[in-house]
């Protein structure tokens, strides 16, 4: 067992204990403080999926995490009123079902991802960066012209949706809910990198050159670890809709994509638990500091930098010692 092993073990630990002790002592907002950090943790491990495992510096993760979130809002806007989304050619509605939402968001994230790699997958470096954001900012840009969703203002969740045998409107029981989901996606994601598809992953990553000389073709091994990425994220982003029971452009604008890279490279680039720490750094930050200062970006971008030039591997690297991913 390694150093970095019991650290995640006791970070994972740690925060149901926080919830519970603040479920007894009656301390809501903390739980959705918790809830907040893992959700966005998720949305992290799902960019590093692609980014630290695949190598692939995307800008345009917030395409897939806005997606979610509006797949949240609009399923329960039109349930919320009985109303139709579409009437021809044939008639579809609403749902408050959180699977059911969940499986439409990944779905179409899956399918979009798929699109947007086919594309942005043919070129490398800053051209793949520039080509990922430019898809996210097209749905940004449609988002706000799209009224019928609230445009600009974004889209309000009256009711939390659904979960079976789950109270979704308790904050500790969402909490749960969101905290079983992590834990599930960190097993995938570490079945998914210890098997030989990771081996090629990492390959593809290293020398594309020399998984190409051994018959394996990087390109559908970075497109398939591209699309699995963004189905973590659009589950992410689902569940961020629920828990702030509002939806709005800015989760699919370029700020959300950079906040999901500053998780991956505070938590560590390449380590499975890392991008939750930088999720828990960052809502701390933001939340305690940001409560002193309206400059506490500028306290988030000293800390970035500490971490890029003295800590190898991130926060996870500086704890947890190396590993073969550093």
């Amino acid at each position: 067992m390694t150093r970095e092993f019991w650290v995640s073990v006791v970070v994972l630990v740690g925060l149901p204990v926080a919830a519970f002790i603040a479920h007894i002592t009656g301390e809501t907002y903390i739980i959705n403080l918790l809830t907040r950090m893992i959700v966005l943790g998720l949305a992290g491990i799902g960019l590093n999926f692609a980014l630290g495992y695949g190598g692939m510096v995307s800008f345009g993760h917030a395409a897939f995490f806005g997606l979610g979130a509006y797949v949240a809002g609009i399923a329960a806007f039109h349930a919320f009123d009985d109303s139709l989304i579409v009437s021809m050619p044939f008639e579809l509605g609403g749902t408050n079902q959180m699977l059911l939402i969940w499986l439409i968001a990944i779905f179409l994230a899956a399918v979009l991802a798929f699109l947007i790699g086919l594309i942005s997958l043919r070129t490398s470096g800053v051209y793949f960066i520039m080509i990922t954001l430019a898809f996210a900012q097209m749905l940004y840009y449609f988002a706000i012209s799209w009224p019928a969703y609230g445009g600009e203002d974004g889209l309000s969740i009256y009711l939390r949706n659904e979960f079976p045998g789950v109270q979704t409107d308790k904050a500790f029981s969402f909490f749960l809910l969101c905290f079983a989901i992590l834990l599930l996606v960190l097993l995938l994601c570490w079945r998914f990198i210890n098997a030989r598809f990771g081996a090629a992953l990492q390959g593809a990553r290293m020398n594309a050159l020399r998984l190409s000389s051994i018959g394996i073709a990087p390109f559908p091994v970075k497109l398939t670890a591209f699309v699995i990425s963004a189905m973590i994220v659009a589950l992410a982003g689902a569940l961020y809709g629920e828990l702030n029971g509002f939806v709005s452009p800015s989760n699919l604008s370029w700020h959300m994509s950079g906040e999901l890279i500053i998780f991956v490279i505070l938590g560590g680039v390449g380590r499975l638990v890392g991008p939750l720490i930088g999720a828990i750094v960052f809502v701390l930050l933001e939340t305690y500091l940001g409560g002193l200062t309206d400059r506490w970006q500028f306290f988030l971008g000293l800390i970035l930098l500490a971490t890029v030039l003295f800590a190898n591997g991130g926060i996870m690297g500086l704890i947890g010692g190396r590993t073969r991913h550093d």
